[in-house]
């Protein structure tokens, strides 16, 4: 008998997999997912994540086996972390602070991460900045037993171009199969709200759901606002519009809150708007949809237009979205300094399983595997998760990816547009001018207000605390400031980088 101990998610095909697992109604849809868990497990251990679709993590009890099993979705949408003490004894959980709580844990930081963070800007890999803690990465699951860990892979990404299909006859493909999937992400009963960018994501989104009000940050400074943008798609999608308009002093505030909540530090700015949007949509409803997924499978983001150019070049230096510290300047900055601790390592397993393919697959399947669930999915959740409020995200389906595993590169960018026959397949349910609008990518002010002697003050002590001069070098960090007060623009995310380190390192070293 298994017993179900932690699990969170949403089970998308739930209604199926009900029937087959033998599964009766009467219950709630959590309570539902729960006994789907426990039966999958029975009937298909530790190949049960291909039969479900949807977002999820858990772990239980086998009770005959006497050993720990745990799951993690295909592509990291939950987190999962797992410690063994000095005894031998394995303690795991969807989060590191329940962990942290346990008898056994011995709380020390984890000083090779922090060289992979200054460039990377978030935890990458299945190490974390707790010693011992580590993350059961995407598409895994664990046992364990007698004392003994054993880990494996149940699902790997795989490309296989097809190159029979028209651009047309791909966005059918991806429309129909959207529509689908559209009626298993809510239940009847549930009312969903949606968040809304500039972008064809979230207005795809949107427009496929039967959501009647659309979510959005904002700002004053014109120049960063997507939110009037998004008025506009509301407006035409008769859908009712709201705003949480993001002050610098409210960006400032919450960050601590943030860097706590989030466990680890993400040097991704779009995180601090993220929480307050999360909180804000909290206060009306209880679960939004999001459009993540979407520019890692069908080519999204600027960068890969470049692809060809990078040729084979890539495996020397692509380690995903993010690369803002390369290894002199980290060797400058930090006190101490490891030169076998590469980002390169963290993604040579990914270039040998992709050998062959065309560059703008490898730096996708790079994404995927990474970026995705280091930085992205773990603000999704663990924001959401602090606001009580429940994001499901439509186009991170297992079925959307194969979509995308078996599309030539040329249908996902060419030299003029990014995600061609994605924008082509929304363009069914939205205007062009929205479906093939030019990529924002959710920028945010603090470029601006890092500057500013009205909310920096902060940034400028922590910059100059003794615990800064633990690990860097504080004329170093403070050269960095001051280059990017003067001008220098590229410098804000080195600047912010830096910082949310330092806040998390006071949250979870200092403070506690």
């Amino acid at each position: 008998m298994a017993e179900l101990r932690e699990y969170r998610g949403h089970i998308r095909n739930r209604k199926q997999l009900c029937d087959e697992l033998g599964i009766g109604g009467g219950m709630s849809a959590k309570e539902c997912e729960k006994q789907i868990i426990v039966k999958a497990y029975e009937k298909w251990g530790r190949t049960m994540g291909d039969h479900i679709f949807g977002m999820f993590a858990f772990w239980l009890y086998d009770e005959k086996e006497d050993k720990i099993f745990a799951l993690r979705d295909q592509f990291g949408t939950k987190p999962f972390y797992y410690y063994v003490t000095a005894d031998g004894r394995l303690l795991c959980s969807l989060s590191i602070r329940t962990i942290m709580e346990q008898e056994g844990f011995v709380k020390e930081l984890n000083r090779d991460m922090l060289q992979i963070y200054m460039s990377l800007t978030y935890v990458a890999g299945e190490d974390t900045f707790f010693k011992g803690v580590k993350k059961l990465m995407p598409g895994h699951w664990l046992e364990f037993r007698d004392g003994k860990l054993e880990l494996g892979r149940y699902w790997t990404p795989t490309f296989k171009p097809d190159e029979s299909k028209s651009c047309d006859e791909w966005a059918d493909e991806i429309h129909s199969t959207l529509s689908h999937i559209f009626t298993e992400v809510k239940d009847e009963d549930e009312t969903v709200e949606s968040f809304l960018s500039g972008g064809v994501d979230s207005s795809y989104v949107l427009a496929m759901s039967d959501a009647k009000r659309a979510d959005s940050c904002g700002y004053d400074e014109e120049r960063f606002d997507e939110s009037r943008v998004a008025a506009k798609t509301a407006e035409l999608l008769g859908v009712e519009h709201s705003v949480a308009n993001i002050q610098p002093k409210d960006f400032f505030d919450i960050v601590p809150y943030t860097m706590y909540n989030m466990e680890q530090p993400l040097g991704d700015a779009s995180a601090i708007v993220f929480t307050l949007g999360c909180i804000a949509t909290a206060k009306h409803t209880k679960i939004c949809y999001s459009g993540e997924g979407a520019d890692e499978f069908f080519g999204g983001y600027n960068m890969y237009r470049n692809a060809e150019k990078y040729g084979d070049n890539l495996k020397t230096f692509y380690v995903g979205n993010t690369n803002i510290m390369k290894e002199d300047e980290k060797q400058r900055i930090l006190r101490t300094y490891d030169p076998n601790v590469l980002p390169i390592n963290l993604v040579k397993h990914i270039y040998d399983e992709t050998e062959g393919f065309d560059p703008l697959t490898k730096m996708s399947d790079v994404d995927i595997q990474i970026w995705l669930e280091g930085d992205i999915y773990l603000n999704v959740d663990k924001m959401s998760t602090a606001a009580g409020l429940e994001i499901r995200m439509p186009l991170t389906d297992l079925r959307i990816f194969d979509i995308a595993s078996r599309m030539p590169s040329r249908f996902k960018v060419n030299e003029e547009q990014n995600k061609v026959a994605f924008r082509t397949a929304a363009a069914k349910v939205l205007p062009e001018e929205i479906a093939f609008r030019k990529k924002l990518g959710f920028i945010v002010p603090v470029r601006i207000w890092l500057a500013d002697e009205n909310y920096n003050a902060d940034v400028r002590a922590k910059f100059n605390s003794d615990y800064a001069a633990e690990f860097f070098n504080i004329d170093e960090i403070n050269a960095i400031y001051s280059d990017y007060v003067g001008g220098n623009s590229d410098n804000w995310r080195k600047v912010w980088t830096i910082y949310t380190f330092l806040v998390w390192y006071e949250e979870y070293f200092i403070k506690r």
